[in-house]
């Protein structure tokens, strides 16, 4: 006799969960399940890739296991939508990948011999290129919706794939001190808004060359900062001080104290 979906025996199958959606989108289903469409979903798909995100930055191995978890949902979910459409399945979707794999790893799959990393990089890239109608840029491929630091960081390195690269650090260095001065000799609002744009990209580019990745950087740059006021707000409490009619040397010495009890 088979056992049900919800036995302990099967929460560990792929199929399970397969089956799971179909029932929850089914006609005696969810009914928040049943009214979800790829759109309603969009922000769900977004946050839970972030949540995966703040799992890696922390080095949460259980929860990043259960994030991970709650992104394939979405991806099973609108699997399911296309399914229930007449679009696509999941099975589908995992055709699609896989066949992508193989093609793109003819040093693995094929015959073909790679000494690195970088060559690797560079078949890929070409390899991509058959697959792309003509006439489109390699950039296309790249979500405009992503965030800004990201979508700088790949565009940028999509270009390095072809060539588009300087020569050393130092050239992106110097790049660099030459934005910021553009930034402080330019007058209008305009133009150093402009300017502050190409400082921002460079920087990126800088982390690029240090194998850094700028939006994670970013992001724990922000939790510190978060960390650091709070712990100065909470000091502030404790000394019944209004924080906000401190003077600046006040605050500062506050900062000071709050960036050597908070990492």
């Amino acid at each position: 006799m088979e056992k049900p979906l919800t036995s302990k025996e099967n929460l560990h199958k792929f199929d399970t969960l397969v089956a799971i959606i179909a029932k929850l989108r089914g006609p005696e289903g969810c009914p928040w399940d049943k009214e979800q469409t790829h759109r309603s979903l969009r922000e769900n798909l977004i946050s839970e890739a972030y949540e995966v995100l703040a799992a890696l930055d922390d080095g949460a191995k259980d929860k990043l296991c259960e994030e991970l978890g709650d992104l394939l949902l979405q991806i099973m979910l609108h699997s399911q939508i296309a399914k229930d459409d007449g679009e696509f399945q999941i099975d589908n979707v995992i055709r699609s990948i896989n066949e992508k794999l193989i093609h793109r790893h003819p040093h693995i799959f094929g015959n073909s011999k790679v000494k690195d990393s970088k060559e690797v990089m560079h078949n890929w890239e070409e390899l991509k290129k058959e697959e792309r109608d003509e006439g489109v840029s390699i950039l296309e491929g790249v979500p405009k919706e992503m965030p800004a630091l990201a979508y700088a960081r790949e565009i940028s390195r999509r270009a390095v794939r072809v060539g588009f690269e300087w020569e050393s650090l130092e050239g992106v260095l110097d790049k660099l001190v030459e934005e910021i001065r553009e930034i402080k000799e330019t007058a209008s609002r305009e133009e150093k808004e402009q300017e502050y744009g190409d400082l921002l990209f460079t920087l990126v580019n800088v982390a690029r060359w240090e194998g850094i990745d700028a939006e994670a950087a970013l992001r724990s740059a922000n939790k510190k900062f978060y960390k650091r006021f709070s712990h100065m707000e909470e000091l502030c409490r404790q000394r019944g001080i209004n924080f906000s009619k401190l003077s600046y040397k006040e605050k500062d010495d506050l900062w000071e104290e709050a960036k050597k009890g908070v990492a």
